[in-house]
């Protein structure tokens, strides 16, 4: 009966999915902040490297999780596996905000909900290729993770992302209903997120939180392209703020021999926070940068294959660009500042 509701009214029932996801998660974080319970739960100290002064519980993804994963087993009942696997990892990276974990302890489940989905899963490419789309899921999971350290980012990364996948999967050139209404929801819980994330933050997203986000950004990209929803630079080009902004400073790090999974202040969004837009104002141009490069990645869906790729490097050239007038930016405050040193 759902099934020929999503058949029948896929748009009716996405609006619904994202007006009840978004007054679930709000309804879940609300309560656990009124009942102290939030505190209790996970907490993050401010240090040396924070963007913040002041204690703050993180338990975003106590809202945000629960309501992706009855969204997935309503909606898609065919992606359980992946709900699953994002219910797993949520559970693991509660354990690290709680208590700390070895990195390579988070590591090792990350890779395996990342295998399971493609094992269980196989697109019909060659294993190397395979290969290389499992090391990018990967990597998406743990760089979301590393931009969730300003008010509003990750969770407006989230809002426009997987609404950019719903959008798609609802109207674009090759619908999936499922899939779309499935988006929708993680859209939808991730605005009720912003409710209470957006500056100033009341609580943090937590690895609890970030780590299956990135991990559903990666696996539903992942699923729309194996089922023919959109191409297979999609996904990327829907995340590429996220991901040119965590790669581009993850490459630096390692050039330089520094551990790359220890907390520091290198990113750009906080390159942007410290050179005084503050948390609001970088959140909020990081909104319009996610909307543009989304609604092109939509455009794009309607191209030829030459012109989906010219579309893609378009889009490269002006991610470039904005990196470089950050780096400008910085250099030119580097250098007053040793000046007045």
């Amino acid at each position: 009966m759902l099934h020929s509701y999503l058949e029948a009214s896929p748009r009716l029932a996405a609006m619904s999915a994202a007006i009840l996801a978004f007054a679930a998660c709000a309804l879940i974080l609300r309560t656990l902040l009124r009942t102290g319970l939030a505190w209790r739960l996970a907490t993050d100290i401010p240090n040396e490297r924070s963007l913040h002064e002041r204690p703050t519980p993180r338990v975003g993804g106590w809202g945000i999780v629960p309501v992706a994963v009855v969204a997935l087993f309503v909606a898609a009942p065919s992606m359980w596996l992946v709900a699953a696997c994002a219910v797993f990892l949520a559970a693991v990276s509660q354990i690290d905000d709680r208590r700390g974990l070895p990195a390579r302890v988070r590591f090792a489940a990350h890779m395996v909900a990342v295998a399971l989905v493609i094992v269980a899963h196989p697109a019909d490419v060659p294993w190397w290729a395979l290969a290389v789309v499992g090391f990018l899921m990967l990597w998406l999971v743990n760089l979301y993770n590393f931009m969730d350290g300003s008010d509003g980012l990750a969770g407006g990364m989230a809002l426009f992302g997987f609404g950019g996948y719903a959008l798609a999967a609802l109207a674009g050139p090759a619908p999936q209903a499922d899939l779309g209404v499935a988006s929708v929801a993680i859209a939808g819980a991730a605005a009720g997120f912003l409710t209470l994330n957006f500056y100033p933050a009341r609580i943090f997203l937590g690895d609890a939180g970030s780590i299956p986000l990135g991990f559903l950004a990666g696996a539903l990209g992942y699923w729309g392209w194996q089922r023919g929803a959109w191409p297979v630079w999609f996904p990327a080009m829907v995340f590429s703020p996220f991901i040119a902004d965590a790669t581009v400073t993850l490459l630096r790090r390692l050039s330089r021999g520094e551990k790359f999974w220890q907390a520091h202040r290198e990113h750009y969004y906080q390159r942007m926070v410290r050179l005084g837009m503050g948390h609001a104002r970088t959140a909020l141009t990081w909104y319009l940068f996610m909307l543009v490069g989304i609604m092109l990645a939509n455009w794009a869906l309607r191209f030829s294959s030459t012109g989906q790729w010219a579309a893609v490097a378009g889009w490269t050239v002006v991610v470039v660009a904005a990196g470089a007038v950050v780096d400008a930016h910085w250099r030119r405050h580097e250098t007053r500042h040793s000046e007045q040193s």
